[in-house]
C-alpha cells in the first residue's frame, strides 16, 4: 500500500504494534469470555448504559435513544450483508424521524480476519464521540480494508479517523483505545449477549425479542398483527418492513 500523506513512520509503527495486540485478545473477545458478568441482571431488549461489565461503553444508537420503538441490530463490520443493509437502516431511521432507534451491538464472525480490529476501531472512535460516523465509514469502505494486512489496515483505520473527525480527533488516543481493556470488554460483552440469545448470523435484527430473519422468509407478531416477508427482498423492502413494524408498534 502506498504511504498515506500526513502519517509519520513512527506513528504508523506504533499503530501497527497496538492493533497487532488485538490478535492476542481476539479469541477471548469472540468467545464472549467475560464469565464474571451477571448477564441475568441485564435486559437484552432495552438500551444498556455503560457499566464495569462493558468497559463503561454503553450501547450505540442510530437515531434518538428516546424513540418509542427500539430495534436491536447485531452485526460485523466485515460482513458484506451488514454493509449493504447499513445505508437502508440509516434511511429508515431518518425517514421515521424520531419514531425508531436502532441499537447496534457487535457480533463478530471468527472467519473475518479484520472484523475484531474494525469493531475495536469503531469503539475507539466512539470514545471521542464519532462512533456512528466511523461505523458508517467502515461499512462504506469495507472492500478497501477487509483483507488488508495489519500495517495497511492500521493506515486505513487512521485515515478514516482523520476523515470522520475532520482532523479534530486525537489520533494517538484513538490508537491506544483500540487495544484498551474497556474496548475489549465492550465487544466481549456484546458477544456474550449475542450468544445468550442465539444470534444466528449477521446482520440480525430483533424487535420485542423476535428475530427479523431478513436472510429468509419469516414473520413477527406486533400488537396482534402478523407482519411477514418472503425470500424475494431488497434493501428498499427492508426499509418498508421497518416502517410497517414501527406503525404496528405505535398502534397499541
Amino acid at each position: 500500500m502506498k504511504k498515506l500523506k500526513g502519517f509519520s513512520v513512527v506513528g504508523t509503527i506504533v499503530g501497527v504494534l497496538i492493533v497487532a495486540l488485538l490478535g492476542v485478545a481476539t479469541y477471548y473477545i469472540i468467545d464472549g469470555n467475560n464469565k464474571a458478568t451477571d448477564y441475568e441482571s441485564y435486559d437484552f431488549y432495552a438500551m444498556i448504559e455503560g457499566t464495569k461489565d462493558n468497559g463503561n461503553i454503553g450501547d450505540h444508537v442510530k437515531g434518538d435513544k428516546n424513540a418509542p420503538v427500539l430495534i436491536f441490530e447485531y452485526a460485523d463490520f466485515q460482513c458484506p450483508g451488514c454493509a449493504s443493509i447499513n445505508l437502508k437502516v440509516n434511511k429508515a431511521v431518518e425517514e421515521l424521524d424520531g419514531k425508531l432507534a436502532v441499537i447496534y451491538r457487535n457480533f463478530l464472525l471468527s472467519y473475518h480476519q479484520n472484523g475484531t480490529a474494525a469493531a475495536s476501531a469503531a469503539e475507539a472512535a466512539g470514545l471521542q464521540g464519532y462512533w456512528k460516523e466511523y461505523a458508517d465509514k467502515l461499512f462504506l469502505e469495507q472492500s478497501e480494508w477487509e483483507y488488508a494486512s495489519t500495517s495497511d489496515r492500521t493506515e486505513y483505520f487512521n485515515k478514516y479517523f482523520e476523515e470522520v473527525t475532520e482532523g479534530k480527533g486525537d489520533l494517538e488516543k484513538f490508537n491506544k483505545d483500540i487495544a484498551s481493556e474497556g474496548v475489549s470488554k465492550k465487544i466481549s460483552f456484546d458477544m456474550g449477549i449475542a450468544k445468550r440469545i442465539d444470534v444466528p448470523g449477521t446482520p440480525a435484527f430483533y424487535i420485542d425479542g423476535q428475530l427479523i430473519s431478513w436472510g429468509s422468509e419469516g414473520s413477527v407478531e406486533i400488537n396482534g398483527k402478523t407482519i411477514s416477508w418472503d425470500s424475494a427482498r431488497s434493501g428498499d423492502e427492508f426499509v418498508k418492513l421497518l416502517k410497517d413494524i414501527v406503525a404496528a408498534k405505535l398502534s397499541e
